[in-house]
């Protein structure tokens, strides 16, 4: 997954705590992060780890770099 500002190498939890529209985000495709007491999982991972079809993997990530792009505006 190729996330904008090389976000896709931090851990879950501290880009929640920072972004927590991504959280959102992952919420909407069943993945549970934001309630995760670890979260040290890498968010590239994340949706791997979460079994997500190759179509809703590139959806996430559309969504999420989107969302990046917004703030940089």
């Amino acid at each position: 997954m190729e996330l904008n500002n090389d976000l896709g190498n931090r851990a879950i939890q501290e880009v929640i705590a920072e972004h927590p529209a991504i959280g959102e985000i992952l919420q909407r495709f069943d993945i549970g992060c934001v309630t995760c007491k670890v979260g040290i999982c890498l968010l590239k991972d994340v949706v791997s780890i979460h079994g997500l079809s190759p179509e809703d993997e590139a959806r996430v990530a559309a969504e999420i770099n989107a969302y990046l792009a917004g703030r940089a505006a």
